[in-house]
């Protein structure tokens, strides 16, 4: 076999060299030598993965109401090509359903390989889509699998790497003197099944989007030179979910218990203000130092201004880089009673009043000054930024409407990639499969 293929390989090498040298040929010369060295790369993969698959299935003990029903046909497709395996296949028919032991051990995922599946879902949660993940599988590694193979995969991979998120792990130790948790939420687009009955914004009170959220959390050892946080280098760890604020708030908590919330020295929560987030702090994380992200108070100054004087007033930005010096300086009970004076007689009185509700409630969340001097963040930039490049960048492009499922699944693969687990979930993806041919099967190692 190998002096054939040997003999085919020189001869395209003699039949290219002596082509006429320009620019077109010379990229073809490239790609068709990918074809050659592929080719042969899937003989010797589709020898490996069938010695792999007969030793698998001679060792093989059915389970109670197993019965063997013969060998099956795979079309398998690999990074290097597509090939053909033969493996037993068994069926119980009290609990009508099938098994290939080969398929299993083998980690395969239908008709892709373990590599090229991992390969798959690591292209389609890109930023790019999954269009220009096909695109870009077909020009750097000759891959073609077409977009709608690629949504199937993740479809059929996406539910493990939610599930992920809720694994049972012991807590990792920590030994930071902070630890950081931070929730923020964002609208996405759906498609219009998923949309119906939900109330919006729109003119007909419909909804356009549905609320994904996103969590984060992370360590903090160091000060610099000023005073100021420093985050630890690459200790920022996420989950989200489209499921309700309630589902969001014990997930947090999960990922905050997995990375040693048990041992920090202080667990401090940055929300924006919201009474949802509020509650969800509270209920979850007890004992736990909330702080209203800065910035956000910021836009709640000048709401509040417009409140009081109207937004065309044009002393507006000077009062609130005069409020925003007294925020850093616990004044937002200064800020709370000079609007009072201020509102005293004024027609807008219900606005006000509403715009000054989110101070009154936030008081002991906005005592910046403290919060500066004991060396902690006051802004929840990190979580923020996580909505735009984790959640926004892949699920909000131009014309992409998306299902609950769809989303869900591609959002929690951006979160496994983006807080360093991915490895560690498609190993643990491999021990799963292959956990289906014990007879006697133990609980799943996190």
């Amino acid at each position: 076999m190998a002096s054939a293929q040997d003999a085919e390989l020189q001869e395209l090498i003699r039949r290219l060299s002596g082509e006429p040298v320009h620019g077109a040929s010379a990229q073809q010369w490239e790609l068709l030598v990918r074809v050659a060295v592929f080719k042969t790369a899937t003989e010797v993969v589709a020898f490996l993965f069938q010695q792999a698959a007969d030793r698998i299935d001679a060792a093989y003990q059915p389970k109670p109401g197993e019965h063997y029903k013969g060998r099956a046909r795979l079309q398998t497709q690999g990074i290097f090509g597509s090939f053909e395996i033969q493996r037993d296949y068994y069926f119980d028919p009290e609990k009508e359903q099938g098994h290939f032991p080969a398929d299993a051990a083998l980690g395969l995922e239908g008709g892709y390989t373990p590599a090229l599946a991992r390969l798959i879902c690591l292209e389609s949660a890109d930023e790019t889509g999954f269009e220009k993940a096909q695109e870009h599988l077909r020009e750097t590694g000759g891959i073609d699998v077409s977009a709608r193979q690629m949504a199937r995969l993740v479809q059929r991979i996406g539910p493990a790497a939610q599930a992920w998120q809720q694994r049972p792990t012991p807590p990792e130790a920590c030994d930071a003197p902070v630890l950081y948790v931070s929730g923020d939420g964002t609208g996405l687009p759906m498609r219009k099944e998923e949309l119906a009955g939900r109330k919006g914004k729109q003119p007909d009170g419909g909804a356009k989007t549905r609320q994904a959220y996103l969590g984060c959390v992370f360590t903090q050892h160091k000060r610099d030179e000023k005073g100021s946080p420093i985050r630890d280098h690459d200790s920022t760890s996420y989950i989200a979910t489209m499921a309700p604020v309630e589902d969001f708030g014990l997930l947090l908590r999960k990922e905050a218990l997995r990375r040693g919330s048990g041992t920090a020295g202080k667990i401090v929560m940055l929300i924006d203000g919201a009474a949802g987030l509020e509650n969800l702090g509270r209920i979850n994380f007890p004992g736990a130092l909330q702080i209203v992200d800065f910035f956000h108070a910021l836009e709640h100054l000048k709401t509040l201004l417009e409140a009081l004087w109207g937004q065309d007033h044009p002393d507006i930005k000077q009062q609130r880089h005069r409020w925003a010096k007294l925020l850093l300086k616990d004044g937002v009970e200064k800020i709370i009673q000079q609007a009072r004076l201020w509102s005293r007689g004024k027609a807008r009185q219900e606005g006000v009043h509403k715009a000054l509700g989110y101070f009154e409630r936030n008081i002991q969340r906005m005592q910046y000054g403290t919060f500066r001097t004991a060396g902690y963040f006051i802004g929840s930039g990190v979580v923020e930024a996580g909505c735009k490049t984790v959640i926004g960048s892949r699920c909000k492009q131009s014309g992409m409407f998306w299902s609950q499922e769809g989303a869900e699944n591609i959002l929690a693969l951006r979160c496994i990639k983006s807080s360093r687990q991915w490895n560690s979930f498609w190993k643990k993806r491999a021990n799963d499969h292959a956990l289906k041919n014990d007879a006697l099967a133990l609980q799943p190692q996190p």
